[in-house]
């Protein structure tokens, strides 16, 4: 099977589902299935040769089992021609990644790359909020809306046998249900909203300050670092290395002993010092916002 018995397309148009998705259907539609021996060639051509022409090929053939697949995923309510082109993302990894000298036709290996992304793309655009992170969590996600015999909320027996048959816990059980039953809301009201109550920015509070705070707050730090300064270079060289050792050390407040040792004086001579050091240093505050 050769590629001039495809329809006429650009070969990259192949893999972008248009706006009209049910032509695009109908197109891939016309393309048909290659046989073991074609499929086997091309593969080899792509392994030993790295010819891109036949990874195309190879694609094309394949992007009816995609469509099909990517149905199957409807119920999400999410576009179909968005699920067909994760899928077809998925279809590029696996001819990439297939080797022929297993045996395997491609479309049975690429089932799991076309499904893997898709299930990607579900979960990370079903909800805004991501409604499944964990294996278990995915495992439910895709299987327990069909697993439940109603719309009821499942009893602990019947939420007790889907676990065993998933191999997950009640709990999970329970915790996706509750996950799949919840409605998203937008967080800010509609104009044409006539209860805006429930919309969660109107129960958030904005604790920021308004520009001409935050200036004020921000001009006062400067002039009271401005004035600490100014206060610190007036004492002796010994005050202002304790006072700096004891309050302006970022890391840790250094002890009254290990200054005592410093300066081989005692340790109360170090807490007289400082409190004299403070003193001066808070007199010259006070003096300086006069």
């Amino acid at each position: 099977m050769s590629k001039t018995n495809l329809p006429a397309n650009p070969a990259g148009q192949w893999l972008i589902p248009s706006s009209d998705i049910d032509q695009y259907i109908a197109r891939v539609r016309q393309i048909p299935i290659l046989d073991a021996e074609e499929e086997n060639r091309l593969a080899l051509e792509l392994d030993s040769d790295k010819r891109i022409e036949a990874a195309q090929t190879l694609i094309m053939h394949h992007l009816k089992f995609v469509v099909h697949i990517a149905r199957g995923f409807s119920g999400y309510g999410l576009p179909l021609g968005d699920l067909i082109q994760e899928g077809n993302i998925g279809l590029m990894k696996a001819v990439k990644r297939f080797e022929p000298k297993h045996g395997v036709r491609l479309v049975s290996f690429a089932v799991h790359w076309i499904k893997s992304e898709i299930h990607e793309y579900v979960i990370r655009n079903w909800r805004m909020v991501k409604i499944a992170t964990t294996k278990a969590q995915r495992k439910l996600f895709f299987n327990l809306r069909s697993m439940k015999k109603g719309l009821t909320w499942l009893t602990q027996d019947e939420a007790e046998k889907i676990a065993a048959e998933l191999n997950v816990s009640t709990k999970d059980v329970f915790e996706m249900e509750s996950r799949l039953q919840g409605q998203d809301i937008t967080f800010e009201p509609s104009d044409d909203s006539e209860d805006n109550t429930y919309s969660p920015s109107a129960w958030l509070s904005n604790d920021s300050l308004d520009p001409a705070d935050a200036t004020e707050q921000r001009e006062q730090h400067t002039l009271m670092t401005n004035q600490l300064a100014s206060g610190l270079s007036l004492l002796d060289e010994r005050s202002r290395d304790i006072v700096s050792a004891r309050w302006l050390n970022e890391d840790s407040k250094t002890t009254l002993q290990t200054l005592a040792d410093r300066y081989d004086v005692s340790a109360e001579r170090i807490r007289q010092i400082e409190q004299q050091a403070m003193k001066q240093l808070r007199a010259h505050m006070v003096d300086a916002t006069q």
